[in-house]
């Protein structure tokens, strides 16, 4: 038992110590830290007290000093207020190995389940309305009082990830601390630092606070909620929630970043680029050897040119299905290989990426058919600027906010919130896009006008020349409630992706048809017209990310082919003489795409992309030609 006991806090540090250092965490405190844990010791009470802080009288209010100290409170207007302050007679050393305190968690979730818990889990909306101020004293959860908690909650979120499971367990897990937890104040000037620390051993999650300084008795417990941000205008903006400014002086324009930016994720993916090669001539009957580790491919393609090998170093193609990086031994010692991807294509599919690219075309701020977005990681002042600019024009404001590289519409949020939207910029990389407000409907008999978007299968066969191909059958994808400008946090109303969400009705239309129904509804817009202007879309964009040399563009390898499907929507617009039309909206750009529902309807969709992008042959292949 001894030898078990001896070995706990080095099985502790071992297992934690890396999330630890991350936060900062002194490995003085480790020990106790472990302590705590293991015997759920929430000792904070026998140190700290929460103060209510009194409102200023009326007649001070015109006091300029007594204005500012206000503008510093954290929630402003927002009454009762607190603090949390030294209350131990002997106050607290941070020399002290046990001045490390655990506070426990009021409310763990997961964004897009926040109302449901609010409406179902007894008591947590009257507490959650008690810890932010909101008036609700019923013993049934109204509606009212639970969009004033989501409304709220941005100023007392915290999050953390988990960094392993399912692309769904590693979406972002939000929670508010206990009341002692959320009432700890903002300042520049810390007295003490928090971190979610999740324990293993219990599998739960709790936040380690520890003094910064030695604090004496009626000395306020602070932390800084932009904690580890220098940046004075960043600060300034990640306070928002906290302390309402403006930052209407900052330039809203957004114009593509500079070549540094894209050296540094050239750098950040690891690819090497290759090396020049002559064009790979092969025999005019050559039977091709095939890897691929894609089961669609091993199940459909049947072209009697491909043949499978199960050795890689075989192969005259590789035909994977995770990112390729060495690009340059391959093209040293195997040019004749073909391969399914280009060196640089996340230009393309990465959600930042394919903003920065499209500013190539029309304005500074980026072409028509795509919505207007910012990377909140580079351009967070440039975006906040532009929300209040239009807030104070009275535009439209709501706003769908992505992760840069999740599909499946995963940890993806629409708002018109403002301190949301600052907020989601600390769970993960994110861009904003404008949300299209006013999206060409499609008639749903059993349910209304509903949102759809459309899905094209392109395939890129060579940057150099630029020769682009369309698949002529594509994919629709259509919501299960009518669209209306509210309840955003209904995912069958503002979503279409309803493929991967249990129990939720999937509404599937065959191209054909889908023309047939849409004409009739819009007879004024007939879709060939439609489709030349979605054609058109493609061939900028593609023509934008091969405008440059690798890495600020797709890069030339003449042993690279690729297939990409692109999602989209048209959204209502008006021409300059006042003439409505139908404006494609390109949503995202897929390496890779679930080609299930091609090869369930079209047996020989593989045989047509091999055809056409291994071997040149398009005929009979169901595909256009666009560049």
């Amino acid at each position: 038992m001894e030898g078990e006991r001896a070995a706990e806090p080095g099985t502790f540090a071992a297992l934690h110590g890396p999330a630890l250092r991350a936060s900062g965490v002194p490995a003085r405190y480790w020990d106790s830290l472990r302590c705590k844990l293991e015997a759920e010791v929430f000792d904070a009470g026998e140190f700290f007290g929460i103060m209510q802080v009194e409102e200023v009288e009326e007649e001070e209010e015109g006091d300029e000093e007594v204005e500012e100290e206000l503008k510093k409170k954290p929630n402003p207007g927002n009454e009762p207020c607190f603090k949390v302050i030294v209350t131990n007679e002997n106050g607290l050393q941070a020399s002290n190995p046990n001045s490390i305190f655990l506070i426990d968690h009021a409310w763990t979730y997961r964004v897009e389940h926040a109302r449901q818990q609010l409406l179902q889990v007894p008591g947590l909306l009257h507490r959650m309305a008690n810890l932010m101020g909101v008036d609700f004293h019923g013993e049934v959860p109204d509606e009212g009082s639970i969009k004033q908690v989501l409304q709220e909650m941005w100023k007392y979120n915290q999050t953390y990830q988990l960094s392993q499971g399912t692309a769904e367990e590693k979406v972002p897990v939000w929670y508010i601390m206990d009341e002692f937890g959320s009432r700890i104040q903002h300042s520049d000037e810390p007295t003490f630092a928090t971190a979610p620390l999740f324990y293993m051993s219990q599998q739960i999650a709790y936040t380690v606070l520890w003094p910064l300084r030695d604090l004496e008795t009626g000395d306020e417990v602070t932390r800084d909620y932009a904690y580890g941000e220098t940046d004075r205008l960043i600060r300034k903006c990640m306070l928002l929630p906290w302390a309402p400014a403006e930052v209407l002086d900052v330039n809203y324009s957004t114009p593509e970043p500079s070549e540094d930016h894209y050296q540094a994720i050239l750098n950040e993916n690891k690819e090497k680029l290759p090396v020049a090669i002559s064009p790979p001539v092969y025999d005019e009957n050559k039977i091709f050897k095939v890897y691929t580790d894609i089961q669609q491919v091993l199940n459909n393609l049947k072209h009697p040119r491909f043949v499978f090998t199960d050795d890689e170093r075989d192969a005259d193609i590789l035909y994977n299905f995770s990112h390729f990086k060495d690009y340059r031994s391959l093209s040293e010692e195997r040019p004749h290989v073909m391969l399914n991807q280009f060196p640089c294509e996340n230009l393309l599919t990465v959600k930042d990426c394919l903003a920065s690219i499209s500013r190539r075309v029309g304005r500074p701020d980026g072409p028509r058919w795509l919505p207007r977005t910012f990377n909140l990681h580079t351009e967070f002042p440039q975006f906040i600027s532009y929300f209040q600019q239009r807030e104070r024009r009275g535009e439209d404001n709501h706003w769908i906010c992505k992760p840069w590289n999740l599909a499946r519409s995963l940890d993806t949020h629409i708002t018109n919130n403002l301190n949301s939207i600052i907020r989601h910029r600390e769970s993960s990389p994110k861009v904003v896009s404008k949300y299209i407000e006013n999206p060409v409907l499609f008639q749903r008999e059993d349910v209304g006008m509903v949102k759809f978007d459309i899905r094209y299968v392109v395939l890129l066969r060579s940057v150099n020349p630029l020769k682009l191909y369309v698949y002529d059958v594509f994919w629709l994808r259509f919501s299960n409630r009518a669209f209306s400008l509210d309840e955003l946090d209904d995912y069958e109303k503002h979503f279409t992706v309803m493929n991967y969400v249990p129990g939720v009705t999937l509404k599937q239309v065959h191209c054909d048809e889908f023309i047939l129904l849409f004409e009739k509804q819009y007879p004024e817009y007939p879709w060939t017209t439609v489709k030349v202007d979605i054609f058109k879309v493609f061939a900028e964009l593609f023509q934008a990310a091969s405008a440059k040399p690798a890495p600020f563009g797709i890069c030339d390898y003449t042993s690279s082919r690729a297939v990409y499907a692109i999602d989209l929507m048209l959204k209502w617009d008006t021409t300059r003489d006042g003439k409505r039309i139908m404006l494609p909206q390109i949503l995202e750009v897929n390496f890779n795409p679930d080609c299930d529902r091609a090869c369930k309807y079209h047996p020989t969709f593989f045989n047509n992309v091999f055809s056409t992008l291994f071997l040149d042959e398009t005929d009979n292949c169901h595909v256009t030609c666009i560049v």
